[in-house]
Formats: structure tokens, C-alpha cells, sequence
């Protein structure tokens, strides 16, 4: 692993092999961050965070205790968690009571999205830059704007599908719930 001189990396943080912690992060004690993730300079990570392998978080991410973010999940510049709908500086809640958030493996965040606590965003979603997430998200959605709305859905490699079957890769999707599932890998060339 790679840990930048300006970092602060709490006692009590875990960190798995290969992760990358760049300029003026912070990793609180009792945060879990996997392996092979890049946290890029000025990123926050609360304390009982929980971040998976393989996650790209970008310059100026805050993720808030509650969080939890599966394998892959990418967290573009400056987006951000909140984790108490009722917020108030003379009454603090404590942990016990924050509200917690789950990112399910493969979805990405775009730049300057919030995304307010209590949601799942499903398997590999797409929060474009700038929304404001206050549902849940099926998995595969794409959702833009202020608040969130869904605009279709987006394949596993990020194209935006047309249909069920993605025109870049070859992926094939069965409606499942208000999602996608996929059903079939794309072609071997």
C-alpha cells in the first residue's frame, strides 16, 4: 500500500494490500478500506466505513460514518454521503443513531452528486454528476438530476442501453424488480 506523508491514517484503520491514499486524506480509526482502492487527495473516510476492493474515490470525497460502498464502486471529484436526515449542531445524534447507506458492487457516483442517507444504490447504477439521490436506486439505473430520476439504464461496461442487449459489449439484461440482471457475458473475440 501506498500512504501519501500528508495523509492521517487513524489508529485502528484497516487498509488492504495495493490501496493508494493520496495528498491530505483523512482515514478515521475503525474505517475498513479493501484492497486495490485509490483515495485521491483531500478524501474524508469516517469512522465504520466500510469501502470494498477495487473502489476509486476521487479528489475531495467525503464518505460520512454509515457508508458502505461494495467492490468497484466509483466515487467521482467532490460527490458526497450525508448520514442524519435531521441535522442539528447543538444536537448531536451519535453514531447509534446516523442512517445508513449501501453502494452495491460496480455503481458509479458522478462529481458533485449527494446522495442522502437511508438508500441502497443497486449493482452497478450510474449517478450522473451533480443529482441528488433520495431513493433507492435499481440495480443498473441511470440517475440524473435534482432530485434523482431515472433515465433508463445504463450495462455493466457503462454504455447507456438501448435495449436489453448493450450495442458496445454484447451484454445481455432481463428485466429483474424495477432493475436489470445480467444474464449473459459479452462475446469472446
Amino acid at each position: 500500500m501506498t500512504i501519501h506523508p500528508t495523509a492521517i491514517v487513524d489508529e485502528g484503520a484497516e487498509i488492504g494490500e495495493g490501496t493508494r491514499v493520496w495528498h491530505f486524506t483523512h482515514v478515521q480509526g475503525g474505517a475498513r478500506i479493501g484492497r486495490n482502492c485509490t483515495l485521491g487527495q483531500n478524501v474524508y473516510v469516517g469512522a465504520r466505513v466500510v469501502i470494498g476492493d477495487d473502489c476509486k474515490l476521487q479528489n475531495n470525497v467525503s464518505v460520512y460514518e454509515g457508508v458502505t460502498l461494495g467492490n468497484g464502486v466509483f466515487c467521482g471529484p467532490s460527490c458526497v454521503f450525508t448520514n442524519d436526515l435531521t441535522p442539528r449542531a447543538r444536537y448531536p445524534k451519535g453514531h447509534e443513531r446516523f442512517v445508513a447507506t449501501r453502494v452495491l458492487d460496480g455503481a458509479s457516483i458522478g462529481a458533485n452528486a449527494t446522495i442522502v442517507c437511508g438508500h441502497i444504490i443497486g449493482k452497478n447504477a450510474m449517478i450522473g454528476a451533480g443529482a441528488v439521490v433520495t431513493t433507492n436506486v435499481p440495480d443498473h439505473a441511470l440517475m440524473l438530476g435534482v432530485p434523482a430520476a431515472q433515465h433508463g439504464f445504463v450495462c455493466t461496461c457503462g454504455l447507456r442501453l438501448d435495449g436489453l442487449r448493450c450495442s458496445a459489449c454484447g451484454r445481455l439484461f432481463i428485466p429483474v424488480g424495477e432493475g436489470l440482471s445480467e444474464v449473459e457475458p459479452p462475446a469472446r473475440g
